[in-house]
């Protein structure tokens, strides 16, 4: 396993980081839970030390999960990152309820302390105020009593707006959507991150699947390497620099050893020399969908994720109506039934113009002749 440091600190951290969002869905429904935990296990044997998690992962199963594997390594073996917001509180976001949930995750978690604790799913500047307002002073007392070591926050921001709160000067790190897709919106973000020596670590280097199930479009990534394309895109990630740690879903022991061949023998480079080999290369996913599903709360139903995702056919040069034909349960004319409330695009953390793109499916317009 390859190693870097986190930011200034002195921890060493894996360059692939274990992230435990995907455990298999049908042991998590059943209850298998030390089936589950297997899994990182066997990522902590291979040298993955970092492991993220958070509150509702796996239908609120992950922190569970993970802890039966915590408690199974050496406490100073490992690094446990889990998350908060005001979602997460029991009640009004208050220092009591914040307290209550922070002491839920360590006794899922079977820990005396969280490694790194987020200020979790910020999506814009306004948000990250209103979350630091209400959340960032009950860190700090916990931090004082030990049970949190670093305060850190995770963001959905584009590159500019990662500046203003990477200003603030107080994270010491942060957890951001990187991909070989959107890299071209967040280099000044990481470039002034890793400037004041922060940790950084990449969630969804993969494109919420975009990439693994489009080989023919991202092969570029492949070359000069004896990688897949999913191993290609975690290796495209880990080797910035600026990027700490590239988190990896595993669902299964392949998964674990697909991501640990990706980091052999890592060359890291500048995030500006990486940008300018592939400036000209590949697809851009400014205005893609990446399946993070925090849309997913129509007041009416509309099952938004699976339309998006079929949206993302057409930037990808294909057909929604293919798309939703043989790989999702819903018809274009299901796409009708919005209302335009707003409430999905106030919640993408991507700020896709969610309805157009709805009426664009349910009339079976194809965007590129509107």
């Amino acid at each position: 396993m390859y190693y870097k440091n986190y930011g200034n600190t002195d921890m060493k951290v894996s360059a692939i980081g274990f992230g435990c969002m995907r455990y298999d869905y049908e042991d998590t429904k059943a209850g298998r839970f030390e089936k589950c935990a297997e899994i990182p296990l066997y990522a902590h044997e291979k040298g993955i030390n970092y492991f993220d998690t958070a509150p509702f992962y796996c239908d609120d199963t992950s922190e569970t999960i993970t802890g039966i594997a915590l408690s199974q390594m050496p406490r100073n073996s490992f690094y446990i990152s889990t998350k908060a917001n005001i979602g997460t509180c029991e009640g009004p976001p208050t220092k009591d309820n914040f307290r209550r949930r922070l002491e839920k995750s360590l006794e899922r978690l079977k820990v005396d302390y969280i490694d790194f604790y987020h200020l979790w799913c910020i999506i814009n500047l306004e948000g990250f105020r209103k979350l630091y307002d209400v959340m960032y002073e009950f860190c700090q007392e916990a931090k004082a009593e030990g049970l949190i070591r670093n305060i850190v926050f995770s963001s959905h921001m584009r590159g500019d707006h990662l500046e203003t709160a990477i200003a603030h000067d107080n994270f010491q790190g942060m957890l951001i959507g990187y991909n070989a897709l959107n890299y071209r919106f967040r280099q000044s973000g990481i470039s002034t991150a890793y400037e004041k020596g922060m940790g950084i670590v990449a969630m969804n280097p993969l494109g919420g699947g975009l990439i693994p199930d489009n080989p023919d479009k991202f092969a570029y990534l492949t070359e000069g390497t004896n990688l897949n394309v999913a191993g290609a895109a975690l290796r495209f990630v880990a080797s910035h620099r600026e990027i700490t740690i590239a988190l990896a879903g595993c669902a299964t022991k392949a998964h674990v050893d697909d991501a640990c061949l990706a980091v052999e023998n890592l060359v890291e480079r500048p995030a500006a020399e990486i940008y300018l080999e592939y400036e000209n290369k590949g697809e851009s996913i400014d205005d893609m969908c990446t399946g993070c599903g925090y849309c997913d709360k129509c007041p009416v139903g509309v099952q938004i994720p699976k339309f998006m995702d079929a949206y993302n056919m057409v930037l990808l040069g294909g057909s929604f109506m293919n798309r939703l034909a043989w790989h999702w349960d819903v018809t274009a004319e299901d796409a009708g039934a919005c209302t335009r409330c707003g409430l999905c695009e106030g919640l993408c953390t991507q700020h896709l113009n969610i309805m157009d793109r709805l009426t664009h499916i349910n009339k079976k317009i194809d965007p590129k002749a509107v």
